[in-house]
């Protein structure tokens, strides 16, 4: 064993640890060595939106005493920061354990002075976002791990515009919570009577400022009838999904049954994200028997959604993140248009990873499309730097998030389940389908299509391997990718785009962020970009043609599908 790993599970062994931690230790010594050296080989790094890993014990690990320290260190913050009575809104998801990682966090805000309000049980990430402007919030945090498997947990910090903390407060309680070295530094508890319960009264208060999102409510009324189905897929969106969808006016809602009650197992799934078919299968299987209009799905916190629709074959298919941005982004901009509620200072965000057919329709209106760093919070950001000059109507990004209106500042589900199905029912008001307006807007601005390669680098070495995937790429561009010239190296790091033909380099306005682009002669993008929460690097194909016509769709989209093929095998991301 190390010499180091074996010092941090020494200092565990004799510390003010519980003594089933320490006979959990005792056992992993003798039984699986390799298992407790990754436990305690690192502490698990409170990165720039909070926590997240694999539970159990060590220094390396979502348990109570990391996610303890972590309190501690962004309570200490938050009391430099702020005079006067400090605030904070805490809530959770369904996964395992995420009650008792909420109420530890609750105890120890608590403990430190800080007024806790916490969510009764389980509620959606949005609604936390919501909550904490509501009340006047300096903080909070969502005990979640999103949609990783299982095994994980986590913890997403929030500022009090209801973001995840940006630059500089990101980095500054990354150094407070690094001070605190031992649980003895941190207050367990104590301060008991700083806690509020909070619950139906935030609901509704939360549900009415969805429904003031809704463009067209009359569609809504009209199509009251229109066949949705949806599938929490074991998270908190059951909590809200089903009110905010009546609320909206629909009463033909079919709940996927199996997957409607909050189990942090995940029983039916393997990842329990939308954006994975296996996740969205039996929500397919009840669309297609019930010959539904629209079918919808939640991640475990509600900040993803995945749809499907029928093709024009009457094929059910599962749209992807950009498909549904750019349904979104398009409704929200024609619809406000239609009505004579658009604005002249009217804009909307995305991020650089997304598709650039969302700029080409926020053009061709005259309203500012602005390209942000990959995370809603870089999106809640713009909002808060543009707010009294611009007027946000939408953000989003390829990652199966959206955000509409500005109450909330982080990636909202429920308030996109129930836009989606109004822009569902308005399409069918006209005859149309989803599906059927997706291609409608490929003719109109051209035909987008993206994929994502997803490359994991487990263990002690990954993140290595994927330090020098990058630094690859950074020292040595490729010239040409499927015999096409890349024209420009973007480096979001050095904040420097360079031209590969002629040397010249401009600057990227934009925070430092570890990310690659490449875009090419023929207005390809490929970016690379290692994962923030995860051991993982991803690199984002964007590829496009002009279609003159809906009948050519089907022969241009595979021929789109062949080219990112050939450049993925290319570059070897197999």
């Amino acid at each position: 064993m190390d010499i180091n790993i074996q010092h941090k599970i020494d200092g565990w062994l004799s510390g003010n640890y519980g003594q089933s931690v320490k006979d959990a230790i005792n056992q992993l010594q003798k039984d699986n060595p390799d298992e407790l050296a990754d436990a305690f080989y690192k502490n698990l790094e409170f990165g720039t939106g909070g926590l997240r890993g694999l539970m159990g014990i060590g220094t390396n690990r979502v348990n109570k005493y990391t996610v303890g320290m972590a309190t501690q260190g962004y309570a200490n913050y938050l009391k430099k920061c702020f005079a006067g009575e400090v605030k904070v809104a805490i809530a959770h998801d369904c996964r395992n354990n995420s009650r008792f990682f909420a109420e530890t966090t609750a105890n120890v805000f608590a403990a430190n002075g800080i007024k806790v309000f916490l969510f009764e049980a389980l509620r959606p990430t949005p609604e936390l976002s919501f909550a904490i402007r509501s009340l006047g919030c300096k903080g909070g945090v969502v005990c979640t791990a999103s949609h990783n498997p299982k095994e994980y947990n986590g913890y997403k910090a929030y500022w009090d515009d209801g973001a995840q903390m940006v630059t500089p407060h990101d980095e500054n309680v990354i150094i407070e919570v690094d001070k605190i070295t031992t649980v003895d530094e941190v207050k367990w508890s104590g301060g008991e009577a700083n806690i509020t319960v909070i619950g139906k009264d935030m609901d509704a208060a939360y549900l009415a400022m969805v429904k003031g999102l809704s463009v067209y409510p009359e569609v809504c009324a009209a199509q009251h009838d229109l066949k949705i189905v949806y599938t929490p897929i074991h998270g908190t969106g059951i909590t809200l999904v089903p009110q905010v969808l009546a609320e909206f006016g629909f009463d033909n809602v079919h709940i996927v049954e199996e997957q409607s009650t909050p189990d942090g197992n995940f029983p039916t799934v393997v990842y329990p994200n939308p954006e994975e078919k296996e996740a969205m299968s039996m929500g397919l299987e009840k669309a297609k028997q019930l010959d539904a209009d629209i079918l919808l799905g939640t991640d475990p916190d509600s900040d993803r959604v995945g749809i499907g629709v029928k093709n024009t074959k009457g094929e059910w298919v599962l749209m992807n993140g950009n498909q549904t941005a750019v349904l979104a982004f398009n409704y929200m901009i024609e619809a406000r248009k239609t009505r004579g509620i658009n604005q002249p200072n009217d804009m909307v965000v995305k991020t650089i990873v997304t598709t650039d057919m969302i700029d080409g329709i926020a053009k061709a209106s005259n309203i500012a499309c602005y390209n942000v760093l990959t995370g809603f919070k870089w999106i809640a950001s713009l909002i808060k730097e543009k707010e009294g000059k611009e007027n946000y109507i939408i953000g989003g990004e390829e990652s199966f998030g959206l955000m509409v209106g500005d109450k909330v500042r982080d990636k909202d589900a429920i308030s996109a389940v129930a836009l989606l199905c109004e822009m569902a029912a308005y399409e069918k008001s006209k005859g149309l389908s989803l599906y059927a307006k997706m291609i409608d807007l490929y003719v109109q601005f051209g035909l987008y299509k993206e994929n994502l390669v997803s490359i994991t680098k487990k263990g002690m070495n990954g993140a290595k391997e994927i330090a020098d995937m990058m630094e690859g790429y950074r020292s040595n561009p490729p010239a040409t990718i499927d015999g096409v010239a890349v024209a420009d190296l973007l480096d979001y790091e050095l904040q420097v785009g360079k031209n590969l033909q002629t040397g010249e380099t401009y600057p990227i306005n934009l925070p430092k962020s570890n990310v690659l682009q490449f875009v090419l002669n023929d207005g390809t993008k490929i970016s690379a970009r290692p994962s923030g929460t995860e051991p993982k690097i991803k690199f984002y194909f964007s590829v496009n043609t002009q279609l003159s016509d809906a009948a050519d769709f089907e022969a241009a989209n595979q021929s789109l599908d062949e080219k990112i093929k050939r450049m993925i095998d290319e570059m070897k991301l197999k």
